[in-house]
C-alpha cells in the first residue's frame, strides 16, 4: 500500500512559486491514486480567497488548479480556521467549499494521520 502524503501549503499565491508547486505535487499525487491531503495554513489560506486578479500581479491564476483537485481524486482538503480568521477571511466563503475547516488544535492530529508531510 502506498504511503499517505500531506502537503501543507503556507505561502500566498503571489509570494513566489511555492503555492503553485504545492498544487502541482497534489495534482500529480492524485493522478497516481496516492493517498494525499492538502492543508492550507498561514498565508496559504490566501490561495482560497475569492476574486483574485492574478494578472495584475503578473502571476498565474491558481483557481483552475484548485477546482481540478476533486477531478484528480483529491478529496482530503483542509483549511486552518485560525489562519483564515487572522487574515480576515471567512472560511465559509473560500474557493474550496468542500475543504474541511480545522481549528489549530486539530491540525496536530491531522498531521499524525499521514505517513509523510511536505511543507511548502
Amino acid at each position: 500500500m502506498a504511503k499517505s502524503l500531506l502537503i501543507i501549503s503556507r505561502q500566498a499565491p503571489w509570494s513566489g512559486p511555492s503555492a503553485r508547486e504545492a498544487l502541482d505535487i497534489v495534482l500529480a499525487g492524485g493522478a497516481f491514486d496516492l493517498p494525499i491531503g492538502l492543508l492550507f495554513l498561514d498565508d496559504g489560506v490566501f490561495q482560497l480567497a475569492a476574486k483574485q486578479d492574478a494578472k495584475a500581479l503578473q502571476q498565474k491564476d491558481l483557481s483552475a488548479n484548485l477546482q481540478a483537485l476533486p477531478m484528480f481524486g483529491v478529496e482530503d482538503l483542509f483549511v486552518c480556521a485560525d489562519s483564515a480568521a487572522e487574515r480576515g477571511l471567512d472560511p465559509s466563503a473560500l474557493a474550496l467549499e468542500e475543504a474541511q475547516v480545522l481549528a489549530a488544535a486539530e491540525i496536530t492530529a491531522l498531521i499524525d494521520r499521514y505517513d509523510q508531510v511536505i511543507t511548502l
